[in-house]
């Protein structure tokens, strides 16, 4: 029941988007920063998450749904789902993009069955800074501050590479997770 109460409150916390088109919003607020802008244009493909909803208290988890591009392309929707265990308390709402550096990454990804480990973050209402790495990926955070975002030094990890954008909620967590990715064809 808390952890029902924690991600509705999260929900309630997130800023509310009026835009016909999140996806291509939250693409366009990512291809702002440096840092993403070669990923676009190098990536095989990627994965667009206008919001991924987040809640803990021990146990935590967090879901959204996302589309996958190649060549500027729509080929499919993904769902992203994450359990997690470990020192956590709060709720976020952040975007995300998956880039996949070539075929065998896309390939993984669109496989219907792609998972990987997250890290620890601290994420703040409106900005976040956060990086991790996992035995089939890296993540690094961008907060709204365009300053933070050009020191954030984004690398591929086995032809995966993941960029989120905190868009609200406050968690503390340092925990051990587990993502799960869905693809779907179109």
């Amino acid at each position: 029941m808390r952890f029902a109460s924690l991600c509705l409150l999260t929900l309630m916390l997130c800023p509310v988007s009026g835009l016909a088109d999140e996806f291509a919003d939250t693409v366009a607020t990512f291809k702002k920063s440096p840092v993403a802008q070669k990923f676009f244009a190098s990536a095989y493909a990627y994965a667009v998450f206008p919001t991924i909803a987040k809640g803990g208290l021990g146990v935590g988890a967090a879901h959204g749904t996302g589309r996958v591009y190649r060549a500027g392309q729509l080929v499919g929707t993904t769902r992203m789902t994450q359990l997690s265990i470990g020192v956590q308390l709060g709720g976020q709402a952040y975007s995300q993009v998956v880039f996949l550096k070539d075929r065998r990454a896309y390939d993984d990804f669109t496989s219907g069955n792609f998972e990987f480990a997250a890290g620890a973050s601290a994420v703040a209402i409106t900005a976040s800074a956060q990086a991790s790495a996992s035995t089939t990926g890296v993540t690094a955070s961008t907060g709204s501050n365009a300053e933070r975002t050009r020191q954030v030094d984004a690398s591929y990890s086995k032809g995966i590479l993941v960029l989120t954008v905190a868009k609200g909620g406050l968690m503390y967590e340092a925990s051990i997770a587990g993502q799960k990715y869905d693809f779907s064809p179109i």
